[in-house]
């Protein structure tokens, strides 16, 4: 993997060559000192992967990252110190297709599991777009009354577009929400905040045994799988432990195709790799109604992709038609209702 290195700091840089240099297939490919280089270089060298910081003069991580995924696409993990306290500038460069976040390893970072960690994100993310979707094994749909869900997936590019999402939504919508987005736990809680900011539905975390209630959002919030029980209570799995997703659009859309009793919309977001298209098609088969982002609005348009490759979506549509057709196809249900 040709990796490309972005930060001011050459404390920071030598600390990421140190880190890379401990495996045999990282290369450090080039390494830029401001946002306007790392731009300059994705143009004419585009690497494998490029490891972003977000606290630069000029040219910030957030402004690098959405010209490189607009002009030279590629693979961008956001590495910086203090992710916590950059949470609002982690989830915009997620917004336009950074794939995940982690704290910059310090030069001792051997000793204090800063290296690992990010070794680690880095196999994950070299793993993303390795498996093709398998058709999901399908059970009759539950039976008896309940209120409709819209089942929410996406990865990168995900934070924007489900904050879009969630903004198009009413105060009075009457289903209940769920969203998986790929992230890391440890940026969950913050995540739900910064979507509270343009919903007008409350958000929060899902926690074992919550209930998808209507007018509520739930976001995914470990790096389990969430799955909706039998009983109509959330919980979080840790099988399938091989899934390089965590946590997986597919493990829960399959769990709310098993266990939901009521009808569901399920929408899958930007994303690299191709979680939650085989999810989303069993969806379908099931009756459901399903909706992918295109491809023209997609921040990175893999999961999307993999869904129409599928035939998984009844309808593919560009982002800022989605929350109206949420909106449409909810009324509809609601006037179906007994």
């Amino acid at each position: 993997m040709r990796i490309g290195i972005v930060n001011d700091l050459g404390i920071a840089t030598e600390a990421l060559r140190r880190v890379l240099a401990r495996r045999a297939d990282f290369r450090v490919a080039w390494a830029a000192a401001s946002g306007e280089d790392a731009v300059a270089h994705c143009a004419r060298d585009t690497p494998d992967l490029v490891l972003m910081d977000l606290v630069m003069p000029g040219m910030n991580g957030v402004e690098a990252t959405r010209r490189i995924m607009a002009a030279s696409p590629c693979p961008i993990l956001v590495v910086t110190v203090s992710v916590g306290a950059n949470a609002a500038m982690v989830f915009e460069a997620m917004g336009h297709g950074a794939l995940d976040a982690t704290d910059m390893p310090s030069l001792g970072g051997e000793e204090n599991g800063g290296a690992d960690k990010l070794l680690a994100k880095i196999d994950l993310i070299g793993r993303l777009t390795a498996a093709p979707p398998r058709p999901l094994p399908a059970r009759a749909p539950a039976s008896g009354a309940a209120h409709p869900l819209l089942a929410i997936g996406a990865s990168a590019g995900g934070p924007s577009a489900v904050a879009r999402l969630l903004e198009g939504l009413p105060a009075d919508f009457a289903g209940a929400v769920a969203v998986i987005q790929h992230i890391d736990e440890k940026f969950a809680p913050g995540m739900a905040d910064w979507l509270g900011r343009y919903s007008r539905l409350p958000v929060r975390i899902a926690n074992t045994g919550d209930t998808l209630q209507p007018g509520r959002v739930l976001l995914a919030a470990t790096n389990d799988h969430l799955s909706l029980r039998a009983d109509a209570r959330l919980d979080y799995v840790r099988e399938p432990a091989q899934l390089p997703y965590r946590p997986s659009v597919d493990v829960f859309y399959k769990s709310v195709a098993d266990h939901w009793r009521g009808p569901i919309v399920g929408v899958l977001l930007t994303g690299m790799g191709r979680d939650g298209a085989a999810g989303l098609r069993l969806l379908r088969d099931q009756g459901h109604h399903t909706i992918a982002q295109d491809r023209a609005t997609s921040a990175v348009y893999g999961m999307p992709k993999a869904a129409a490759e599928l035939d998984a979506a009844v309808e593919i549509l560009p982002l800022d038609r989605i929350a109206a057709r949420v909106r449409d196809l909810f009324a509809q249900t609601q006037t179906a209702s007994p």
